[in-house]
């Protein structure tokens, strides 16, 4: 019922500033999701990087989010970082096997959260909410055909290890569940495109969740955890929920770049 009750209050905020306010407030709104995904990651890192800059890191960040939603070239961003993150190592004043690991996680969230909520944010700029529905209600789909057909037919696991819930029959329905709903949303974008190619960004959509999920699941375990946070009741952290997007928004946004679409 927690569950529930989160999602009945924060998707009409959500959904209400993505559709009937200027691009600017979804522009923010996404810029508070990487700042508090930032601050989960931060934890996660801390533990298995004592030594991690957490301030550092989260002005790179916050400067990379910006950087992708203005169309600034990514070198410009990712070089100074470079810098930034090698010249924090070096501070420390330490040579010890730390060392290449610290630069790592530092510059890890602007790949990792940075560059996909930014194309996200460029995404609403540039085409309207509908294009950034597509995906999101996509990966929805797909996640629940994968819970339910899980649930129904699930025998063999996925990934024990890292998700022991998971399995391969779930998985499958999520496939089918993502190549079909996926031209159906599309066609409120652009009714002309070509069924059999949505379908395809469709089906990449899934399998590209399901490997985001998967990657959560590993830092987690990794740093002894269940949850990234608790700050969403019933669904853990933003971490937590926005982590098969994390892969799948890049997916989207180059497919359509390089499908022409």
């Amino acid at each position: 019922m927690t569950r529930v009750l989160s999602a009945l209050v924060l998707l009409p905020i959500v959904l209400g500033i993505a559709w009937y306010l200027p691009p600017i407030y979804t522009t923010l709104l996404v810029g508070l999701v990487t700042l508090l995904a930032f601050v989960e990651y931060a934890s996660l890192a801390a533990i298995l990087s004592p030594g991690f800059p957490r301030a550092i890191a989260g002005m790179a960040t916050l400067a990379t989010y910006v950087g992708v939603w203005a169309g600034v070239p990514l070198a410009l961003v990712l070089a100074p970082a470079l810098l930034v993150a090698a010249a924090a190592a070096i501070g420390r004043g330490r040579a010890d096997e730390d060392a290449l690991r610290l630069v790592a996680v530092t510059l890890f969230p602007l790949i990792y959260l940075a560059l996909p909520l930014g194309l996200a944010a460029s995404l609403h700029s540039d085409r309207g909410p509908l294009a950034l529905f597509v995906p999101f209600l996509a990966v929805v789909v797909s996640d629940s055909a994968q819970y339910y057909a899980g649930r129904a037919f699930g025998r063999r696991k996925l990934a024990p290890v890292i998700s022991p819930k998971k399995t391969v029959e779930g998985a499958i329905g999520g496939l089918v569940a993502g190549a079909a709903i996926t031209p159906l949303l599309y066609r409120l974008v652009d009714p002309g495109a070509p069924v059999w190619l949505i379908a395809l960004l469709g089906l990449l959509i899934a399998i590209i969740g399901i490997v985001g999920d998967l990657f959560e699941s590993l830092l987690k375990r990794s740093a002894g955890i269940k949850d990234s946070s608790n700050l969403i009741p019933g669904h853990g952290g933003i971490l937590d929920r926005i982590d098969a997007l994390l892969f799948v928004f890049p997916t989207y946004y180059l497919f359509l770049h390089y499908a022409g679409l």
